[in-house]
């Protein structure tokens, strides 16, 4: 299995680097964590938030899921990983930031673009990505767009953030000025991060 022996001989560079040099962080972490930040990221190999923001230990507190998709507020229903994070980062962690990054070449935009998967059996996949329903046919409906993958993946974004306003508890600390909400988008091939203007509704390089 030389995937995972990579993976061991990672760790043990890890342990005689980055751990031996920042032992004491590591011993204080072990106490709590105070991260300021949550970011919600594709579950994506290619777009790691840690190596993008280039973030130390406890410094960001990381939801990766299909698509980096927020889902609406609800009670009922099945299970909720992506709300029950989200709550333990905003009034458990009490992070002033949340950070909904999207990137290109996106595999689960890709498959909401596809439609649902008809090949048969139950697809979790395409449950997830009915968050996207309504933006997908916006998308494919206008004929000014091109490149509706890139379109897409911006409007996933958007939809992301509309939907944590949903949630009450996010909603009542944007009002009192206790955290803040930001869109970004990563271009993988040009290493590009993109922050969306939302008084302007446009992504802009940095």
């Amino acid at each position: 299995m030389p995937e995972f022996r990579k993976l061991i001989e990672g760790y043990n560079r890890f342990r005689s680097t980055q751990y031996h040099n920042e032992r004491s962080r590591w011993e204080a972490l072990a106490e709590g964590q105070e991260p300021p930040v949550m970011i919600i990221a594709c579950c994506d190999s290619r777009v790691d938030p840690a190596t993008i923001f280039d973030t130390r230990p406890g410094q960001a507190f990381v939801l990766r899921n299909v698509a980096n998709l927020v889902p609406p507020y609800e009670v009922g229903g099945g299970l909720h990983g992506a709300s029950a994070a989200i709550e333990f980062g905003v009034t458990g962690l009490g992070v002033r930031h949340v950070v909904v990054m999207g990137h290109g070449a996106c595999g689960g935009i890709k498959a909401a673009l596809a439609g649902p998967n008809h090949v048969g059996g139950h697809s979790f996949i395409d449950g997830w990505i009915s968050i996207l329903h309504d933006k997908r046919k916006a998308v494919l409906a206008d004929e000014s767009i091109d490149d509706k993958q890139h379109a897409l993946e911006l409007a996933a974004v958007r939809q992301s953030l509309t939907n944590l306003r949903s949630f009450p508890f996010v909603a009542d600390r944007i009002v009192s000025g206790e955290l803040s909400l930001h869109g970004c988008h990563f271009a993988i091939a040009e290493g590009r991060l993109f922050v969306l203007d939302e008084a302007e509704d446009r992504f802009r390089p940095v």
